[in-house]
This record gives structure tokens, sequence and C-alpha cells, in this order.
């Protein structure tokens, strides 16, 4: 598989090189050639396939023949070693929890397979490849996570000083070894628009390999699909019409929600779920895509002003707004709201949600509004105790801290901080 820039103006590249390059030199996202759906009896026998085996089959003609097949299945099987269970939460409501791996957040997924790509790709190579990646929550931790002590990659995080929880924060400055946390003073798109300029400057690039493990990366973004699919095992025989709810900030989980719809699942539609920052949702409603400067909120993964993926959905859809608003729909709430739907599912439905949970489910109540007879299936994107001060003080209640949790809260904390791009550019070089 080929992959293009969407900015159309640098040349297309294997995958193999769109994984270590991250960003075309046009500052374009690559996007695959060609898209071939999967026939209709690899759904009508799901229920017979493995996880691992559903994963291969849906993501094999993005990733081969740089990867060989046997390579890639050994690749899926190490990065789906937990599960993703579907809980029902009403008999028209559900969330997929995606928060059962080693960092406890859905983007565990995209980045273990993305470090084991990079690392098949690094095994005969002796220049090292420098991984810059910004978040704005979870990211951090599922990256240094995932590439911890992986041969000839260093990994350095960009993260908005007092943005990102307490937990959040340790896990992605506390591993050593191969991860650097720079801690800035500004926004999460002041960091990311320090990476993307990273990639763009010659003084860099001439001395240094960089990649981004951002949800800008193929190999960081496709695994993402398998969710969608996994969901569907489950839910299928259940109900007809199933639609999936995201919390959406940078927009690369509802993105590949819709490249599994394009590989042929049976998707009825899907749901933008927006905190404040609302820039998808405004589109939706005026046709005006207007990027805005961030704002902190409790949901804090999703305060994005600008969101790097939605070009590729609007690819997805050939760029046209009626095709799109026939496939998404979006809803924006604010914090108060997102703290009375955490009470109301924990003191209706004796279920514990994370703020960005909780977004996904005010989403699907809205939609039920005008769409009874649907299914909504709010992803639940990270476990409720990476944000135990909200979730405790909205609930009333103590949460017991998971393994995963404790062990890196009792570690120290090791940051750099930086409040320009050229601090930037001056700790790498």
């Amino acid at each position: 598989m080929n992959y293009f820039s969407l900015n159309k103006k640098a040349p297309n590249t294997t995958f193999k090189n769109a994984v270590i390059k991250g960003l075309a030199p046009d500052k374009g996202l690559y996007f695959p050639e060609s898209i071939t759906p999967l026939p209709d009896s690899f759904f009508k026998s799901i229920d017979s396939l493995s996880y691992s085996e559903i994963a291969f089959e849906a993501i094999k003609q993005f990733v081969t023949p740089d990867i060989p097949e046997a390579v890639l299945k050994d690749i899926i099987e190490d990065t789906l070693s937990f599960d993703f269970p579907v809980e029902k939460i009403t008999d028209s409501i559900s969330t997929l929890e995606l928060f059962h791996g080693p960092t406890m957040a859905f983007k565990d997924v995209g980045a273990r397979f993305m470090a084991r790509c990079l690392g098949y790709f690094n095994q005969n190579n002796t220049n090292e490849v420098t991984v810059l990646v910004a978040t704005s929550g979870d990211t951090g931790g599922a990256v240094a996570n995932g590439f911890l002590g992986v041969e000839g990659v260093n990994v350095v995080i960009l993260y908005p000083s007092g943005k990102v929880s307490d937990i959040q924060e340790k896990q992605l400055t506390t591993l050593k070894k191969n991860i650097k946390a720079l801690e800035v003073h500004g926004t999460f798109d002041d960091c990311q628009a320090m990476v993307k300029r990273a990639f763009l400057d010659d003084t860099l690039t001439s001395k240094m390999q960089l990649t981004s493990a951002n949800s800008i990366n193929v190999a960081r973004w496709l695994p993402q699909l398998f969710y969608f699919m996994f969901a569907y095992k489950q839910l299928h025989k259940s109900y007809d019409n199933i639609v999936f709810s995201v919390p959406s900030g940078n927009f690369g989980n509802i993105c590949a929600g819709m490249m599994a719809q394009r590989l042929g699942l049976p998707v009825k539609h899907f749901i933008a779920a927006n905190n404040a920052n609302a820039i998808v949702y405004n589109y939706l409603q005026t046709q005006q895509y207007e990027p805005k400067p961030s704002v902190q909120t409790i949901s804090n993964a999703m305060d994005v002003g600008d969101p790097s993926n939605f070009v590729r959905i609007q690819e997805l859809h050939n760029n046209d707004f009626e095709t799109l608003s026939k496939q998404l729909s979006g809803y924006s709430f604010t914090d108060e709201e997102t703290i009375k739907a955490i009470e109301e599912l924990y003191n209706e439905y004796n279920y514990i949600a994370d703020p960005h949970g909780a977004v996904g489910y005010l989403a699907c109540k809205s939609h039920l509004k005008t769409n009874p007879n649907d299914h909504c299936v709010f992803l639940e994107t990270a476990h409720p105790t990476k944000f135990l001060d909200v979730v405790e003080d909205t609930i009333k209640e103590n949460i017991d801290l998971p393994e995963q949790i404790l062990k890196v809260m009792k570690k120290k904390k090791r940051s750099v901080e930086i409040s320009t791009y050229e601090d930037l550019k001056a700790f790498l070089l």
C-alpha cells in the first residue's frame, strides 16, 4: 500500500516511509491510496474470529508488503494483550471500554502497534529515530509506555504545564530510559504547533530522523479501527442500528471508525461528542471550519482547537459536506453538563465514567431523542481514576486505584520546562 499527502504537493510513499516520516514534506497528513472493502463473509463470520484475526484482516492491506504477514500477526498479537468489553448502560445505550491496557487509555493500542512497527523498521538501522509527540493527556503516557526500551528509538513528549491530570503527568514523566518529557508553558495547540514546526525545520531534520506518534502518524491512527469491529462483534446479534458516540479531540479515533465503515463494517452513524472546544460541531452547523485557541476543560484530552485528523474525515467523504453530514453529527457540552452526566451514570446505573466518556454518554442521549430505534455506543476512553479529583468530587466516593496507576504515582516526576520553539530546538540539538 502506498500513501499520498492530503496537501497533494508531495510524492506518494510507502507505509514504511509514512510511519518513519510521520508528516509529508508538504506538511500534509498521509492517507492510503486505496481502501478495499472486506468481503461480506468476513462480517457474517465475525463471531468465529478472534480479536487478533479480526485486526489482521482489517489492517493488512494498509501495512503489507512493508511488514510481512507473519510479522504483522506477531505485532497484532503483542499489541492486543488486553480486553475491550462492552458494558450495557440502558436498553438503548452501551459503552465500549478502552481503558484496560497498560496506561488505562484507548491510545494504548495505537501506541503499541506503532512502536512495534517502528521497532521492526529500525532493527537493522544504525541511525536512531526520535519520536516527537504532543499530548493533551493520554497520548503521552501511552506512547511513553509503548516505546519504552525500543532499541534505536528516542521519545520526546511535549505536554502543556498544568493542563493534564496528575496521573497523566506521572505516566509520561517517570519512565526514564529512552523517554524524555518537556513541560510546555502553553496549551496543547502550542505543543502541537511546535512538533509540526520541528518536522519542517531543515536544521533539525538534516541532523536527526524525526517522526511523530500523534494520530497524525498512520501507524498510530489506523489500528484504532479495531475497536469498532470488536464492539460490532459483541453487539450485532442484539442490535440492528449501531451508532458510535466518540469523545473527540484531534478526531483520529472517530476517523478510524469511519475507516472501519469504509471497510464494510455495518455502522449506521457516528457522533462527534465535543466539550467546549466545538470546532467540528460548529462546522456541522455552519459549514464554516474555523479553528480557535483551545480552552481548558475537565475532559482535557479533547481540548483541541484545530483537530489535525478532520482533513482525513473530509477526504473519506470526498470533501463533500452533504455526504459527510449524513454520516456524522456533533454535540457540544459544558463542564457542568459533564459533571451532571457523571453523577447520573453513577447514581442511576452504578457506572463510574471519566469526563470524556460522560461527554460521549450525553451525545448518545441527545441523538436518541430523534433516533429512538438506534443503539448508541459511547467510547469510554480512559479509566476514571486518571481524573480522580473530578470523579471522586462528583460521585462523593473514593475509587480504588488500579495497579497500573499505583505503580507510577510512587515514582518521581522528571521533566524539562520550555516556553518557545527555540527551547525545543535547543533541547533536540
